[in-house]
């Protein structure tokens, strides 16, 4: 018996050990662009160049310790060279206007405005997961898990996942990569945004119509829209088998953090009322790819249930339900399940998802895009199966009882409990 508590107590030393050394292979938490061509030596000014070359971020970089021990991840992608666009803001489409800062804990975002009144997000595509990092972790050392997670996230998926949902027929914010150089209309925000990789993609919410919807009247956020349930005197109704679509399309793609902020909704006039229809925002976490011992250790399904990864098949169906599916998606049949997992799985043949891994930089395309599009069509292969479950698991669970992430303070968060078609 001591021999057996010996041989533990040295495995766990030894795992100790090991994990140190891997947390402290890397100095760095703020990932930051590695601009290659033209000669960042040189004194450059962008306005002389169309494009630039640059890895997304060398922070990722790993051993073969720090791969077995944090995983592989994507950190060739994120460390990768691509050529991409430089933008001005001052002239982009005729000249943007800064209207505020968003985004999350980890990304840093610049709501801008052109001057015929549509409003665009440029959102990093590099993050900052420093605020995401628990005191304690701080103080233990082990604040390198937290940062080195994001490299799980594909830096590109984006613009992937945007022609997959234009062939589901779903809206998306039509994604393109751009590097956002220093330039005087940033002013004091040079520092937080100059020289630095973005995704440029309409915003989720705004007055101006740039769907291909008709009689839109306004692209609301999930909390608009609850307030403008409770306030309107005429019927407001969801696209209920769009919603069902678009949710079965981000378990199709890996996509398990869809919580109610990152959703717009455009709202139609129609005679019987109003009528909204879904706009998934925020891909950071499509196609997430978790391995090495700590990762597969901290996302298992009794610690953390929503992180999963894309593989092949899904491991715990009721982890994937967001506090969002219970809200919209309790009253809607079982019949809309199966009837838009076949929809897509007709329209999102082994063709169709090629030719969607195909906008991908050669490079980037020769790294993920064969392994990522086998678990893709293994998923779709499994669709209705999933949809099952999926609804099954929303059933199960059961409705809310506190209101949607974002409708804390929201007087509709409360009044619309326990869901959104209960009222």
């Amino acid at each position: 018996m001591k021999k057996i508590i010996a041989i533990l107590l040295i495995v766990i030393l030894l795992f100790i050990g090991l994990l140190y050394l891997s947390l402290h292979s890397t100095s760095e938490v703020q990932a930051r662009s590695v601009i290659l061509d033209p000669d960042p030596s040189e004194n450059i000014n962008f306005r002389n160049y169309d494009s630039v070359t640059l890895m997304a971020t060398d922070l990722y970089k790993a051993n073969g310790l720090k791969k077995l021990m944090q995983g592989r991840q994507y950190r060739d992608a994120w460390a990768s060279p691509v050529t991409v666009p430089i933008v001005f803001l001052d002239t982009l489409m005729g000249g943007m206007k800064i209207i505020e800062e968003g985004g999350g804990k980890q990304t840093h975002s610049l709501e801008i405005e052109s001057p015929t009144g549509v409003r665009y997000s440029l959102r990093s595509i590099t993050k900052n997961p420093q605020p995401l990092v628990p005191e304690i972790a701080e103080k233990l050392g082990l604040k390198n898990i937290i940062i080195d997670g994001v490299s799980a996230q594909h830096p590109y998926a984006a613009i992937v996942v945007a022609a997959l949902a234009e062939k589901a027929g779903l809206l998306h914010t039509h994604p393109k990569v751009y590097f956002v150089p220093n330039q005087p209309l940033l002013g004091s925000l040079n520092k937080k945004y100059g020289n630095r990789l973005f995704l440029l993609e309409y915003e989720t919410e705004g007055l101006t119509n740039w769907t291909t919807l008709e009689d839109v009247v306004e692209i609301l956020d999930t909390e608009d829209l609850q307030e403008l349930k409770v306030e309107s005197a005429r019927a407001v109704e969801i696209n209920k088998p769009i919603l069902v679509r678009a949710r079965l399309f981000d378990l199709l793609i890996g996509d398990w953090d869809r919580h109610a902020k990152q959703w717009g909704w455009v709202v139609q006039d129609t005679p019987e009322g109003y009528f909204a229809t879904p706009l998934p925002g925020d891909r950071d976490n499509a196609f997430f790819h978790l391995g090495g011992i700590v990762p597969t250790i901290i996302s298992n399904r009794f610690f953390l249930p929503k992180v999963q990864p894309l593989d092949k098949e899904v491991d715990h169906m009721p982890g994937l339900v967001m506090e969002f599916d219970r809200f919209f998606l309790l009253k809607i049949p079982k019949e809309v399940f199966l009837q838009e997992a076949r929809y897509l799985q007709n329209e999102l043949t082994d063709k169709a998802i090629r030719e969607c891994f195909a906008r991908w930089p050669e490079n980037i395309h020769r790294l993920n895009a064969e392994e990522i599009t086998e678990k893709v069509i293994s998923r779709r292969d499994q669709l209705q199966e999933l949809a099952l479950s999926f609804y099954e698991a929303i059933q199960e669970i059961g409705p809310i009882t506190e209101p949607l992430k974002g409708s804390e303070d929201s007087r509709a968060g409360t009044k619309l409990l326990p869901c959104f078609e209960c009222h």
